[in-house]
């Protein structure tokens, strides 16, 4: 990780003053780091790490933090982990050309390697997060879409930059064409257990969670819990829910009633059970590959996305 990071500031820096300036504070306020743990560590399963783990390490991380700086904009936001947001420094325009500018730094990384497989492994999971958000939005609407719906949304929008850490690590291991999918799967699964995780710290599940309880029903998105919920209730309490949802999502009170009423219609302990089957999952999917550190360390990772407090 030590030297990822060298070669992540490498990779951010600019000739443009202010894009230097913008980088970094970006590179000083960077997060937990797991997509690029991921990558180094499937790297890792299949030998040593080489010049182009490192390589996919670091395109992975510039277009996880474009997608930030853009859904800050996206959702007018304006802290990131407890600090002032892009957008709210500089403004949305900037903020849209700094997305602009990690992105194809990212691109650029992998090009001037000649990695075009892992551009061709990115690039899939850039449309598929793309898609998925605009499914959100389509969907989101009525309020009224069912599981399958939502897993199709997560699998789109969070679980395909996961699947994409750990395909593209393999790719760059020198990992043969079934085992980079095997990894991928390892990493959807992941993805998938990782945004119930999510869902689960906006009904109060966890503490410290750096993000405030009911901002989801706030925003209006549909989480698994609430899907859950509005299934499982009389027509008059769905009612009531999904105008909370609609109009009344403002309403500090409103919104812990609503809480408490998904809570007490079992919505919170089907997601953790859900959470616990697609965990599963990508333990089976992991374990079809030899016991190494390296799959020791993704088996801890995996239990860290379950079991993490924020």
């Amino acid at each position: 990780m030590r030297e990822f990071e060298q070669r992540f500031r490498e990779a951010m820096r600019s000739k443009a003053p202010l894009l230097d300036r913008i980088m970094h504070y970006i590179v000083q306020r960077k997060g937990k780091q797991m997509r690029p743990m991921f990558t180094l560590l499937s790297a890792r399963q299949f030998g040593p790490v080489t010049d182009a783990g490192y390589t996919a390490a670091s395109l992975i991380e510039l277009l996880h933090t474009a997608t930030l700086v853009h859904d800050d904009v996206v959702d007018v936001s304006y802290m990131r982990r407890g600090f002032f947001s892009i957008n709210a420094l500089w403004k949305n325009k900037v903020a849209v050309l700094v997305g602009d500018y990690l992105l194809s730094r990212g691109l650029l990384l992998a090009v001037d390697k000649g990695q075009f497989e892992l551009l061709r492994i990115v690039s899939r999971a850039v449309r598929e997060m793309s898609e998925g958000e605009l499914l959100q939005l389509e969907k989101a609407r009525g309020l009224n879409f069912k599981e399958d719906i939502y897993f199709d949304i997560i699998r789109q929008k969070t679980a395909s930059l996961i699947a994409a850490c750990c395909a593209s690590g393999a790719a760059a291991g020198g990992a043969s064409p079934d085992e980079v999918e095997r990894m991928r799967t390892f990493g959807e699964l992941t993805g998938i257990a990782f945004q119930i995780k999510d869902d689960l710290f906006d009904y109060g599940a966890g503490k410290n969670t750096g993000k405030p309880t009911g901002l989801d029903i706030k925003e209006k998105k549909l989480t698994l819990p609430l899907i859950y919920a509005l299934q499982h209730v009389s027509a008059e309490e769905r009612r009531w829910m999904v105008r909370t949802v609609k109009h009344d999502n403002e309403n500090n009170e409103a919104v812990a009633r609503l809480i408490a009423k998904v809570e007490a219609a079992g919505g919170i302990a089907h997601a953790t059970m859900r959470m616990y089957e697609y965990r599963d999952r990508a333990l089976a999917a992991l374990h079809s590959f030899p016991e190494t550190d390296a799959r020791r360390s993704l088996e801890g990772l995996l239990q860290l996305t379950v079991e993490r407090t924020k």
